[in-house]
């Protein structure tokens, strides 16, 4: 049985101004040799990537890719959820994927911490009680790989002609390892 979310928030006080200045202006800077306008947005490495939103995990670069190479789906963990499936879906059917890497990391606060240690730094951090958040441990990340890898593979509209690969980066090396 799930908890109801507390109605207890933050005041929405907005700023518009400062806030972002820094990131506007790069990407003021960014934009001005911007080269991808008008790119038809389709994979040509035919690459799709499901990883963890962890920044120390540079996708197209750690697989020696550049932008418009591969489709990439990032939440905590890299866990194939509904949501990663319904990109790959997509990215299969609609993108030109036809390999697709799952990629979960070292170090990962998800799978190194419990789900009660996670709702108490959350708690802590927030000053309200996360006690009804999941976040979804992965307590074994290699039997969660495979269970993710297994679940792309079966699923009824992800063709069997599309490679599925299993794979571990480690944030301390910047290598991959296939497990699966």
């Amino acid at each position: 049985m799930s908890q109801a979310i507390p109605r207890t928030r933050r005041s929405a006080n907005v700023r518009l101004v400062g806030d972002f200045d820094d990131l506007l202006a790069a990407n003021k800077e960014f934009a001005s040799d911007f080269r991808l306008g008008g790119f038809d947005g389709v994979a040509h490495a035919g690459v799709a990537i499901v990883t963890c939103m962890d920044s120390r995990i540079e996708p197209l670069r750690m697989l020696g890719l550049k932008a418009g190479d591969a489709k990439i789906f990032r939440n905590p963990g890299g866990r194939i959820t509904p949501q990663a499936l319904e990109a790959l879906v997509l990215g299969v059917h609609m993108l030109g994927v036809n390999r697709i890497l799952v990629v979960p990391h070292t170090r990962c606060a998800v799978a190194s911490h419990s789900e009660q240690e996670l709702r108490d730094l959350v708690s802590a951090s927030a000053g309200v009680d996360a006690s009804w958040q999941q976040f979804h441990v992965v307590e074994d990340q290699i039997a969660s790989l495979a269970e993710d890898v297994q679940m792309v593979r079966s699923h009824p509209l992800i063709p069997g002609t599309t490679e599925v690969g299993g794979f571990l980066y480690d944030v301390d090396t910047g290598l991959i390892d296939q497990k699966f």
